[in-house]
């Protein structure tokens, strides 16, 4: 009788994992968690030209090698939550990949809302004044231009805003 017991209970046994899959070693793969996507923001600053001086105007800009801008984000509450400054390349262009940018509350706190760009510095004596060109000198609000790097490991959203402006700091008048 115990025999015919014991050989029911392995019987069950048997039909109850033969029910459910089996992971073996080589079926198990673990799930990497998400890689949060990077926020990157891009532009270009430039020298105004003498003749569009007090206008927002850039016909006529050179770009600013080496300008210094910077990326500013507060979060819903007002608070700064990330401030970084960049040095722009030789053809004023810049592009601040914002390492350490988290989003607390995603709707709130996001960079299209929070995040600004500010002009810093020129390495240009003759043309070092700011200008609040595209809202440089208060901060340029960042635009969507539905623009994506992908990469192995590596996905970021870029966002852009200017393009900025210095201006000279002496314009000769002409006489017309």
């Amino acid at each position: 009788m115990a025999s015919r017991s014991f050989i029911i209970f392995i019987s069950s046994l048997l039909l109850i994992s033969l029910s459910f899959p089996s992971a073996t070693a080589s079926d198990y793969s673990p799930e990497t968690p998400e890689q949060p996507e990077k926020v990157v923001v891009e532009g270009v600053v430039y020298c105004q030209s003498c003749d569009r001086y007090g206008t927002s105007s850039l016909a006529g800009a050179e770009p600013i090698p080496s300008a210094k801008i910077s990326v500013i984000c507060k979060n819903h509450k007002g608070q700064v939550s990330f401030y970084k400054s960049f040095v722009a390349d030789v053809k004023g262009y810049f592009y601040a990949q914002l390492e350490g940018f988290k989003v607390a509350q995603h709707l709130l706190d996001h960079p299209l809302h929070g995040c600004k760009v500010k002009l810093v510095s020129s390495p240009l004596a003759k043309c070092s004044e700011l200008t609040n060109v595209n809202y440089g000198l208060y901060g340029a609000p960042l635009r969507y231009e539905d623009k994506r790097l992908w990469g192995r490991n590596y996905e970021a959203v870029v966002y852009a805003a200017g393009p900025l402006a210095f201006r000279p700091s002496y314009c000769p008048t002409t006489h017309s």
